[in-house]
């Protein structure tokens, strides 16, 4: 709105109203209402010009202001009217509005409003004309009179004044005011406002709103003016700059008041009655905008209308005054700190108010100032360290619980103080409870605390409310913890918060009152989850780091530490003095500065001058005694006492304790001080017994002047008789005394505890403000640096809490906040690495699962089996108690999936500890959830996935619950958890023979599904594999659990049933023990772990192998399934035991000896564990067996199990495992041929049976599977044999023993094996041995010397040959010859062109050559071999060709490029070709003039690399394999 007459408004062109027609419109308003009025009615008016200047022009002489023709009153009521008729004529003259001043404008209308003789109605008009300009933008921008236009509306508004009417026409006028007060400060010409224009209209509406004659609905609206006018104010608080502020708020002095925080604003009464009362007149006429000085004097008169002592104001008028001030905070909270003024009129007289008033009757005016205490603790909290150290004292206080009818600890009836109580040193308040031996140890009480009222009810509620709003940002503990936990002379504020959220969760800590804390129960919990999901918020997210202006974390930390000795020393002291001093020197506080310089009184001094918890009436009393005079001495010497009057050095020195009231004690605490201020030569006193007399007379002066008691005062003319003559003779000067007098009268000396009342708390407030300029800065910083040491002091009523919590509270929110409650301590746990906090949360939780059971059945009830859905239920009774026990489910659920969650971070990188470690630091604890686990199993609650076993056979079966007399068929192979453990397949839910079997009902098998469908969500299969996570320590103790719940399932109930029956049978034979699943299922879970923590298996192995000793010692007593558990257990060990250092393979053997002692009926139902378990001992661990005797004992124990079909399958699978997994182990000289030699059996075992079956001329059975096994193993030797060749070139060059044998040596045997089966029966075979040879041969893995190359074709490739060729022609036949040729040819061009560097002679083998391959074609005529072995043919000869070795003769009878031998090789090969193939060397070589071996391009397939993965030469339309 820059200029009101080129703006929106106004557009002629569109028919707007125009400016001028707005103010000839609103001036015809006003007029027309004036008349209506009897002063205005007469129709003709007479309109005095007075000194015009039409009058001057004409040179009429006109009076002067003293000689007025005409009655004042008249003249007044027409220069109301007159104004109007000016401003007329004026706009009707001038061309354009603009051109008049807007101070013009306004001054019939603000005429109209300041006059007295003005109705209601009529200023309402004029009102609502103002109201009408600023809404239109009447002002302009560059108006130089706008600011004096503003000026004079401010004044005039704020100056109101008509003739009252009717009320509510009245009220309409005031609405009015405040429209067009609210216009003025709240639009866009607020800035050009100055203080006093702001002053004078807040002050206005301040008076509206506190006049209560007014209406209910006037006085509100009056509210929301005023706090929308200070909110507009208050913003300006942003845009200006707090030096330049200030120094101009101390260089001005435009408002009286602005900087006299003592004066009082005027009361209710007084701005009621004159509403238009300002300071001072406006006098300036530029103005620069209000800024600091305006906004000071609002918070002025609202901080001191809240002097809950002043009578003057009412709680209405509070109540506006706390508004005011929750507006301001909400506004401009952390801008005021910034301004000094400001930020020490909040700090001194604004928290002094507002403390006060927390202590109200009136529930109105306490709700509010909570609410304005809590927002200004969370917008000026750096200003406020100890405010909030003081607020948050007191509200703990009155949040204690009521004292019951105890005597509190001080052993005074609890009373009401009505005030906060800040100390000189430190804050103070009540104590309600009696003080035990455990809190003295602690130093927790402050001695001599007023006692307040206990909060109830709503009440309560409210504290605790806004206890959570101050305790909104993050960093909230943290900061009472370095602030005041880490402060020797502040409270405990972080453990009193903690101590009273956990104690206010529980019931009882409200006694039997009939008032419902249930709501006070909530907030305590929700607070207390709050500030742990804030630390576990830290330790799982970067945070900030602790500033590095602040003091250093380690020294905060070490001071905490050193409080908590002075304060148990203190509480010691004030018990016992000399209990507490020898706890003092034993811990070093005193006497451990002793010099020269420093004697041992001086440093006990020292301690109890700076000790702010020692009791000051103990302390008084204690320096006071004959036997610790020289502690008084050096007490009273550490004040400095020069040029310091008497008045003053008696109230420095008598306000660090309380006088005793013996006098002999008074007065050896008077003669030291007199001893001590006279050596500092104060002025006028002559000798030291004149400062014992002056010394004794302040005392007795200020108990005169300020005991409410004494009735009649001592004067100053009595106190100067009284000391005539006691300076050494003469006396004081009348100065001095009277110095002293007024001194006294002023300001009394208030010892510590004196003073319970207003006046104990003035002075306390005082000493809070000059501790606050000393205290330092108020450390806020959202760090983790202190949160270990936090959660350490506090996990265990934190966690006993919410447990009580989780398990008393229905609603749903709380509980849920109770399980993140658990999971975020079990996270801090973890990451404190504080083992004891799970010790803990498993004992709370496990025992309110209602899984424990005080004895477990030895053997399995029998439980119905229901089918729900496909699924077999089986309903025991602890799924049906369990399943109906809905809290028991939860904490089941809270407590395992803690484990689980907990377990997968620290997994993830969290400083390497292992979440579980914690879980089972201690073995009872470990039992517990064993015992629950256990408890699951019996009762069919486990998951599948944890009853599966696995052995070294592969198959996986069930731990069976009960014992079946025919096994089942295995299950297939499985991925569970339990992998790692075996045995075979046995229904857990096998029927019994012996007892009938219940019906289950409905609500049974519903309860049933419900603990299943809770159990599955406890991932208790995810929790078992996490134990093998376990550090050392927890994991002994684990296995040390699961050993002692065996043995008592095993060798006690052992010894038990041989002490009540015998043991025998009647045939001799022992008499075996009813199967026990709890055995097998405690037995797995023990050596899973063993096996799954290999690192620390010297450390378990004695306590896994003492329980299987005894087991198998007296395996005829057990179980068959037991004893097979405890055989496979022992080999999984020893696999194990296999990896570790030579000292624990003794080990090995020691296991062997109690497996071979087994008596043969056992041995004989285990052999095929021992065989498997031995042979993947010897397959991961070759180094077990390193000596010749060794590999006779390997080797005989696999051939004692040769016969068998299944063991001989073990067998193969070692041997297979033997070559292809680490050959480099295993392989030797000594054994590669031997393999060779097996593995040529397994192959020959192949085609025999094949033969056979031929032979009977009968289809082989597709239920046998005995023979198809027996051919795959064949197979898979033929493959075995090649890989073995691959590591022969190792074995010759890593080994010295090989150096001397030929490499040839080696690989022949197998080439001779697989030459051999490359013609078996079996077809499987067959294909793979050709496979093999030829990849053999034709690869890089056979380099045969030249002198070799012909043995090679003479015992490996023509053997093949004539095997081929001599067999009758089949299809089969056709495609082995086929491959073999084209083998044949390959290998020619291999050994004898590509590696024939030194061109010897190639003409005899390549004669046998063509011999076999003419031989092929006449035996097969089959076209596909005819295709295949001429395009061989030809691959062979073109490749000859490209090497110069097969030339054709040119056309010219004389050819260079011949020699003899080409010659030769040419008409031989041309001659052998033409025997059975015509005219096929013209065809691939034609004869041409010219013609040499360069022109000539071998064929793509020729010429190719000869790859040995790349398929054979064969046409395109043979397929071969």
């Amino acid at each position: 709105m820059v200029d009101r007459y080129t703006s929106s408004h106004h557009q002629e062109h569109n028919g707007t109203v125009s400016p001028g027609h707005l103010i000839y419109s609103e001036i015809l308003s006003v007029t027309s209402v004036m008349r209506k009025n009897s002063r205005w009615s007469s129709s003709m008016q007479t309109f005095y010009t007075k000194d015009s200047a039409l009058a001057s022009n004409l040179g009429l002489r006109r009076p002067g202001p003293n000689s007025v023709s005409t009655p004042q009153q008249g003249s007044r009521e027409e220069d109301l009217m007159s104004g109007f008729e000016e401003l007329k004529r004026a706009l009707r003259t001038a061309q354009d509005t603009s051109s008049t001043p807007i101070s013009n404008i306004l001054a019939p209308f603000l005429a109209i409003i300041r006059s007295p003789l003005s109705t209601g109605p009529i200023t309402s008009a004029a009102l609502s004309a103002l109201h009408s300009f600023f809404t239109y933008g009447l002002f302009v921008e560059n108006d130089p009179s706008v600011d004096g236009a503003l000026a004079e509306l401010s004044s005039s508004v704020s100056h109101c004044k008509f003739e009252a009417s009717d009320s509510s026409g009245d009220e309409v006028v005031l609405l009015r005011i405040l429209t067009v007060i609210e216009d003025c400060m709240c639009g866009s010409w607020s800035p050009r406002l100055g203080d006093i224009e702001v002053c004078e209209m807040l002050e206005t509406v301040l008076a509206t709103c506190v006049q209560m004659r007014l209406s209910e609905a006037l006085r509100r609206s009056a509210e929301l003016t005023m706090h929308k006018i200070v909110r507009t104010i208050l913003t300006k608080l942003y845009i200006l700059e707090p030096a330049s502020e200030e120094k101009k708020l101390s260089d001005q002095s435009v408002l009286a008041t602005a900087t006299d925080s003592s004066a009082h604003p005027p009361s209710a009464e007084q701005l009621s009655d004159h509403p238009g009362t300002t300071t001072q007149p406006v006098t300036s006429s530029q103005k620069s905008g209000y800024g600091l000085p305006s906004i000071v004097e609002l918070l002025r008169v609202v901080v001191n209308i809240l002097d809950p002592h002043d009578r003057v104001h009412t709680d209405s008028t509070r109540l506006l005054a706390l508004g005011v001030l929750n507006t301001s905070f909400e506004v401009a909270g952390p801008r005021l700190g910034d301004f000094p003024t400001l930020r020490m009129m909040i700090l001194d007289h604004g928290c002094k108010y507002l403390f006060q008033l927390a202590q109200s009757d009136n529930s109105s005016v306490f709700q509010l100032t909570l609410r304005t205490i809590s927002i200004m603790m969370n917008t000026m909290r750096k200003h406020l360290k100890l405010q909030q150290e003081l607020f948050l004292t007191y509200a703990l206080d009155r949040l204690a619980p009521p004292a019951m009818g105890k005597p509190s600890r001080l052993g005074t009836p609890v009373q009401r103080s009505g005030l906060f109580s800040p100390r000189s040193s430190r804050v103070t308040s009540p104590a309600l409870e009696l003080l035990d031996e455990a809190d003295m140890e602690r130093g927790s009480p402050t001695p001599n605390r007023p006692s307040v009222i206990p909060a109830l009810g709503n009440t309560r509620d409210l504290l605790l409310e806004v206890l959570s709003q101050i305790s909104s940002h993050p960093s909230f503990l943290v900061d009472l913890f370095s602030n005041y936990d880490c402060d020797i002379n502040a409270e405990n504020l972080f453990d009193r918060v903690i101590d009273l959220l956990t104690k206010g969760v529980y019931t009882d800590y409200y006694g039997d009152s009939l008032i419902s804390y249930l709501s006070s129960q909530h907030l305590c919990l929700d607070l207390l989850l709050t500030f742990i999901n804030a630390m576990a918020t830290r330790a799982t997210v970067p945070c900030t780091d602790w500033p590095t202006g602040y003091i250093a974390a380690e020294e905060l930390v070490q001071r905490k530490s050193k409080k908590i000795i002075i304060l148990t020393g203190a509480a010691r002291f004030n018990s016992k003095p000399k209990s507490g001093l020898t706890f003092l020197e034993e811990n070093g506080l005193i006497y451990h500065d002793l010099s020269e310089a420093i004697t041992r009184p001086q440093s006990l001094a020292r301690f109890l001058k700076s000790s702010t918890p020692i009791d000051k009436k103990l302390l008084g009393d204690f320096i006071s005694k004959p036997e610790n005079t020289d502690v008084l001495q050096a007490f009273i010497g550490l004040f400095d006492f020069r040029q310091k009057p008497i008045a003053d050095a008696m109230r420095e020195l008598l306000e660090t304790f309380r006088l005793p009231g013996e006098a002999q004690q008074i007065a050896r605490i008077t003669e030291t001080f007199a001893e001590i201020y006279f050596a500092s030569k104060p002025a006028e006193i002559k000798s030291q017994d004149a400062v014992y007399v002056l010394a004794y007379s302040v005392i007795m002066l200020n108990t005169d002047l300020h005991n409410p008691q004494v009735r009649k005062r001592m004067t100053i003319e009595d106190y100067q008789r009284n000391l005539r003559g006691v300076n050494d003779g003469s006396d004081f000067s009348p100065e001095y005394l009277q110095a002293v007098y007024d001194s006294i009268r002023r300001q009394e000396i208030v010892m510590p505890e004196e003073h319970t009342g207003q006046l104990g708390f003035e002075f306390a407030w005082k000493e809070l403000l000059m501790r606050s300029r000393q205290s330092g800065e108020f450390m806020i910083c959202n760090s983790s640096v202190f949160d270990k040491e936090m959660f350490r002091s506090i996990w265990k009523p934190v966690i006993a809490a919410i447990t009580f919590a989780f398990m008393t509270f229905e609603d749903d929110y709380i509980i849920e906040r109770g399980i993140a409650g658990f999971r975020q301590c079990a996270t801090l746990a973890g990451y404190f690495q504080l083992p004891e906090v799970f010790d803990y949360v498993v004992i709370s939780l496990s025992q309110a699962t209602g899984l424990l059971s005080e004895n477990l059945p030895s053997t399995v009830p029998v439980f119905p089996v229901v089918e729900v859905e496909g699924q077999t239920i089986t309903v025991s009774s602890l799924g049906v108690s369990f399943g109906s026990h809905l809290k028991g489910q939860l904490a089941a659920v809270v407590l395992f999936n803690i484990m689980n969650g907990n377990g997968n971070a620290i997994r993830d990188g969290w400083i390497q500890v292992c979440l579980f470690v914690f879980y089972f630091r201690l073995c009872f604890h470990a039992r517990q959830v064993f015992e629950i686990l256990l408890n699951l199993f019996i009762h069919s609650l486990l998951p599948t996935r944890m009853l599966q076993m696995e052995d070294f056979l592969g198959d996986v079966s069930m731990i069976p619950l009960r014992g079946s007399s025919q096994p089942t068929r295995p299950l297939p192979r499985s991925d569970g958890l339990l992998s790692t453990l075996s045995s075979y397949l046995m229904t857990p839910y096998s029927s019994s023979q012996e007892s009938p079997v219940p019906s289950a009902s409905d609500v049974d098998v519903e309860n049933t599904l419900c603990a299943l469908d809770c159990i599955t969500t406890c991932r208790l299969d995810e929790l078992y594999a996490q134990i093998m996570q376990l550090d050392l320590e927890p994991l002994v103790a684990a296995v040390r659990s699961l050993e002692a719940l065996a043995y008592e399932r095993t060798n006690a109930r052992l010894q038990h049933e041989s002490d009540d029956a015998p043991s025998d049978s009647a045939d001799g034979t022992p008499r075996p023990l009813p199967y026990d699943p709890a055995s097998v299922f405690l037995l797995e879970m023990m050596v899973s772990i063993v096996c799954e923590t290999p690192a620390h298996i010297e450390e378990l192995w004695p306590i896994v192998f003492e329980h299987l000793s005894l087991v198998l010692k007296a395996s005829q007593r057990y179980s068959i399934l037991l004893v097979e558990r405890a055989v496979v257990s022992v080999m999984r060990i020893c696999l194990i035991l296999a990896a570790k250092p030579s000292h624990l393979r003794d080990q090995i053997y020691l296991s062997f000896d109690l497996l071979g002692g087994l008596p043969p009926v056992v041995a004989d139902s285990v052999a095929e564990q021992i065989m498997s378990g031995l042979i993947l001992i010897l397959q991961k661990h070759r180094e077990v067996v390193s000596s010749q005797t060794e590999w006779n004992i390997v080797l005989a124990l696999i051939r004692s199990s040769i016969s068998s079909l299944e063991a001989a399958r073990v067998s193969f699978d070692f041997i297979q495992r033997l070559i292809t997994d680490v050959p480099q182990q295993y392989l030797c000289a000594d054994n590669v041929v031997g393999l060779v030699a097996v593995l040529d059996d397994f192959a020959a075992a192949a085609g025999i049976i094949v033969e056979v079956e031929l032979q009977q001329a009968r289809r082989r059975p597709q239920s046998n599977s005995s023979s198809s096994s027996v051919i795959d193993r064949g197979r898979q030797a033929v493959d075995l044999m090649f890989e073995i060749l691959k590591y022969i070139p190792t074995l010759t060059e890593d080994h010295s023993e090989f150096r001397d044998k030929s490499r040839h040596q080696l690989t022949l045997p197998v080439l001779l094996s697989l030459s051999r089966h490359s013609t078996s029966a079996s077809s499987e075979v067959r294909h793979s041995a050709l496979s093999s040879l030829s990849r053999a041969v034709l690869g890089p893995l056979v380099t045969v010397p030249r002198p070799d190359v012909a043995d090679v074709f003479q015992r490996v490739l023509y053997p093949l040959l004539e095997a081929v060729i001599s067999v009758p022609s089949n299809a089969e036949t056709t495609e082995s010859r086929l491959r073999a040729s084209a083998l044949l040819c390959k290998a020619f061009m291999k050994f004898e062109i590509s590696d024939n560097a030194s061109g010897e002679d190639v003409t005899e083998l390549w004669m046998q050559v063509l011999d076999y391959l003419d031989r092929l074609m006449r035996t097969d005529q089959s076209d596909q071999l005819s295709e295949a072995v001429l395009e061989s043919l030809k691959n062979v000869i073109l490749v000859m060709h490209a090497a110069d070795m097969l030339i054709p003769p040119s056309a010219t009878e004389h050819d260079s490029t011949r020699d003899q031998p080409r010659r030769q090789l040419w008409h031989m090969t041309h001659d052998k070709i033409e025997r059975f193939m015509p005219g096929f060397m013209e065809s691939v070589i034609p004869l041409s003039s010219g013609t040499t071996s360069s022109s000539i391009e071998p064929s793509t397939m020729a010429t190719e690399k000869l790859d040995p993965e790349a398929p054979d030469l064969v046409p395109p339309q043979t397929t071969i394999e």
